[in-house]
């Protein structure tokens, strides 16, 4: 069978990069889904004389544990690659440009007092992330892939941008989303699967915190818990089973200049990073 050129243009990306590339924008969907309904929200509280404060709250929370963690993963894999290709990268600068507005959007919403200024703060933060997401789908993505930029290989599995609907093992999945969830039985991007016995806490046992045991989505959760217990020039060793690069991005946007980290043992099977609080 001959493919024309136009049939040629519209076949989709096939294989790995195809499930890398659903992955992202389901995620986008849902980040931007999230951030468009509590925008929402706090606009009709504002409609109805009610107090948007507790609203106001929650998208600041979304924003500084979801959005911003998941700007400072895109600026050190997709956005680094994008930026040394010739096609993407004034777009890519552009793009971290509208980062810094993201961030200083944030703590407008933060810093607003009055009901109008609350709603006024978070409608603006919805535009400019809805304009954001679809720039990065439409535009950059294709670029990356064009270029024949591997995704998966880039990403390493970061939830931070691939969100929980997809796997980035370096092999096709079959789907995305809830129809993956169910056929995988288990749909992080983490590093791997619970085991049915996983555990649901962890203690910090001769200065570890081993959280393989853990069920994934309690990881974090234990070990911001764990760093906000330090004191100053005190520290952790983390013990995971798979690289914690996506976690330090989140730390380098929740504590900026709060914490220090080094690897002591970089797998295959077992990582082991000191975290300490400065």
């Amino acid at each position: 069978m001959t493919v024309t050129g136009e049939q040629a243009q519209a076949a989709p990306v096939a294989g790995p990069q195809e499930a890398t590339v659903r992955a992202i924008h389901d995620h986008h969907r849902k980040l931007g889904r999230t951030m468009a309904d509590h925008a929402l929200t706090i606009g009709r509280a504002v409609d109805q004389l009610s107090s948007p404060t507790a609203r106001q709250a929650t998208l600041v929370a979304f924003c500084r544990e979801e959005i911003l963690p998941h700007a400072i993963a895109e600026e050190q894999t997709l956005y680094a690659t994008g930026a040394k290709l010739t096609e993407a990268a004034l777009l890519v600068r552009a793009m971290m440009g509208e980062h810094t507005e993201l961030r200083d959007l944030v703590d407008a919403l933060e810093q607003a007092r009055t009901p109008g200024e609350i709603a006024g703060a978070a409608a603006a933060l919805n535009a400019m992330f809805q304009s954001h997401l679809v720039k990065e789908n439409d535009i950059l993505l294709p670029a990356l892939v064009d270029a024949g930029v591997d995704l998966g290989a880039l990403l390493g599995g970061m939830h931070e941008i691939l969100g929980e609907s997809g796997h980035a093992h370096g092999s096709e999945q079959p789907g995305s989303g809830e129809a993956a969830e169910q056929a995988q039985g288990h749909a992080c991007t983490c590093g791997g699967h619970d085991d049915p016995a996983a555990e649901t806490n962890a203690q910090v046992v001769d200065g570890e915190l081993d959280v393989r045991r853990l069920v994934h989505g309690r990881r974090h959760e234990e070990i911001f818990a764990t760093f906000r217990a330090l004191r100053p020039n005190e520290a952790f060793v983390l013990v995971n089973d798979h690289d914690p690069k996506p976690l330090y991005y989140q730390f380098a946007a929740q504590h900026p200049g709060e914490f220090d980290w080094g690897y002591v043992e970089s797998g295959p099977e077992v990582w082991r990073v000191r975290i300490g609080r400065l």
